[in-house]
């Protein structure tokens, strides 16, 4: 997993993961590309991205999701800071829509505040080398990781309701 910050942290101690058939899902929102020098502008990107929320046509309940490739030339992540939706029409024209497919997954909780995500993909990548399982994403049509925001977080307070889903080969 890509997606952790440029200073190192203490090691954190993961919940118990639980696996997930996930089902196809169609997210449409903003989608930039970051390097490690400017990882930190995540937050802004969702800044600009909240406003949206509860306003997107076809929008699909109110869960918020955070998805991450990596880069095609290998120097960085993309990130998609988004929301379900039923279709493409009457979506703003700065929108990115993709598809996800069908997947196995390993679902683990975060806990901690939301600027610490980072902590737990780093532990994630630390659980997968030593639990036998392989990671089943990060091509054009299965991202590495996504982040899942259910109606439980809380954006003014940066806590609750969050997990880190990772598509593992079955």
């Amino acid at each position: 997993m890509s997606h952790a910050a440029t200073t190192p942290s203490p090691a954190l101690q993961l919940e118990p993961p639980r696996f997930e058939n996930g089902q196809p899902l169609l997210v449409s929102g903003l989608r930039s590309r970051y390097t490690t020098e400017t990882m930190n502008n995540i937050p802004a990107q969702w800044q600009r991205f909240a406003p949206y929320i509860g306003k997107i046509a076809g929008q699909v309940g109110r869960t918020a999701y955070g998805i991450c490739w990596q880069a095609r030339d290998g120097a960085g992540i993309e990130y998609l800071s988004g929301v379900e939706v039923s279709g493409f029409a009457g979506l703003p024209g700065e929108f990115t829509v993709v598809s996800v497919p069908a997947q196995r997954y390993v679902v683990f909780p975060h806990s901690r505040h939301v600027s610490r995500m980072y902590e737990t993909c780093d532990a994630i990548s630390k659980w997968f080398s030593a639990s036998g399982y392989q990671y089943a994403g990060d091509d054009d049509e299965t991202p590495a990781f996504f982040e899942r925001y259910s109606e439980e977080f809380d954006p003014c307070t940066g806590m609750g309701g969050m997990e880190v889903w990772v598509p593992i080969k079955s």
